[in-house]
C-alpha cells in the first residue's frame, strides 16, 4: 500500500521545517529532496526515530530529531533530519511494512552510536537549501559589519546600550528567519575580528599537531595526558581515557571513512565518521604520544567497531 509522509518541523527547536517527502511503495522508500533537488530509494530493514542532545547538555534547544533508515545489521542508509510527528510515523511504518523503532527515549550516546554507523552509500537529506556565500556577500558583510560598529559605538556614546541589545537581538532573529546569515556581523560587529582571529589561531594550532579537525568541529585536543577531548563551537562533546597504548585508527570501509580510538586491548572507545587529513592526523598523534593506523578495513569488522563503540559523534 502506498503511503507519505512529511515533517512537521525543523530537527532543532526553532529551526526551519525540511522541505522532505518519504513515501513507500511496498517495501521500497523513496525520499525527495525538494529544496536540494534530489531524491534516492531504499529498502530499509527498519525505521529509527530519534532524538538526542548534540552537546551533551540535555538543554530541549540543543536536541536534534529526526528518522534514519537501517539495514539489516543496523547500519544507517538514510538520515533525515527533522520532527517527523510519532502517530504519523507509526501510520506511515505500518502502511509499508516496516519495523519502527521509537529511540525518543533512548540515551544520547546510543543515538549517536547508531547514527554514526553509517552503512555503505550512507546519505543525508537535509531538506533545507544550502546557503551560498558569493564574493559579493563577503565584501557587503564587511561593510555591514563596519556600518554595524558604527551605530553600536554611536548608541553607545549616548547611553543607549539597552536599545542596541534590542536592535540586536531582533536583527539575529530575523536574518535566522530569512537566511541571511552572512549579514549577522551587522548586529555582532566583533565577528568582523574574532571570526578571523579564531580560525588564524586554529589553523596554527593544528599545523603543530595541538589539535586535529575543522574550526567549527568535531576536532580533537588533549585536555590532559590522559584525556582526549572532542570539541564544538559550544565547547566539550566527548571525552575518552588515554592510556599507553590507546591509538587512532583511520579507516576507509567502502566509499566511508573515518577515525577509531582503541584502548589497548583494540577495544573502540570513540567514533568519529567522515574526513580526516591523514598528515593532520599523523601530527596530533606523534605530539601527544598516540599510535596511528591508516587502512580499509572489511564490512565485519567496521560493524563490529562501530555498532559496539560507547561514544560517537554522527
Amino acid at each position: 500500500m502506498n503511503a507519505q509522509i512529511l515533517p512537521v518541523a525543523g530537527a532543532m527547536k526553532g529551526t526551519r521545517c525540511p522541505k522532505t517527502r518519504l513515501t513507500s511503495d511496498g517495501h521500497t522508500l523513496t525520499v525527495t529532496d525538494n529544496a536540494g533537488g534530489r531524491s534516492a530509494s531504499l529498502s530499509p530493514a527498519s525505521l529509527y526515530r530519534y532524538d538526542y542532545s548534540v552537546d551533551g547538555s540535555g538543554k530541549r534547544s540543543r536536541t536534534l530529531t529526526g528518522v534514519a533508515a537501517l539495514d539489516p545489521d543496523g547500519l544507517v542508509m538514510l538520515d533525515l533530519p527533522g520532527d517527523w510527528h510519532p502517530p504519523h510515523l507509526r501510520n506511515f511504518s505500518a502502511k509499508a511494512g516496516i519495523p519502527l523503532v521509537d529511540g525518543r527515549n533512548d540515551s544520547s550516546a546510543r543515538a549517536r552510536r547508531i547514527l554514526a554507523a553509517r552503512g555503505s552509500g550512507w546519505q543525508r537529506f537535509r531538506g533545507i537549501p544550502v546557503p551560498r556565500t558569493t564574493k559579493w556577500n563577503k565584501a557587503l558583510s564587511v561593510c555591514a559589519g563596519i556600518a554595524g560598529l558604527g551605530l553600536m559605538v554611536y548608541l553607545g556614546t549616548i547611553g543607549m546600550w539597552g536599545a542596541w541589545r534590542s536592535v540586536s537581538s531582533l536583527g539575529r532573529f530575523l536574518l535566522e528567519m530569512i537566511e541571511a546569515k552572512w549579514l549577522m556581523v551587522v548586529f555582532s560587529p566583533a565577528l568582523l575580528i574574532t571570526r578571523p582571529l579564531l580560525t588564524g589561531m586554529h589553523r596554527w594550532q593544528a599545523g603543530r599537531g595541538a589539535i586535529v579537525g575543522p574550526p567549527g568541529g568535531p576536532y580533537l585536543r588533549m585536555k590532559s595526558s590522559r584525556r582526549l577531548s572532542v570539541y564544538r563551537r559550544t565547547g566539550v562533546i566527548a571525552e575518552v581515557p588515554v592510556e599507553p597504548g590507546t591509538s587512532v585508527l583511520l579507516y576507509r570501509y567502502d566509499d566511508l571513512s573515518g577515525i577509531f580510538v582503541l584502548d589497548p586491548a583494540g577495544a573502540p572507545l570513540l567514533h568519529l565518521p567522515g574526513h580526516w587529513p591523514p598528515a593532520a592526523l599523523h601530527r596530533f598523534t606523534e605530539r601527544n604520544g598516540l599510535s596511528l593506523a591508516i587502512h580499509r578495513i572489511p564490512r565485519n569488522e567496521y560493524t563490529t567497531l562501530a555498532t559496539h563503540c560507547p561514544q560517537a559523534i554522527p
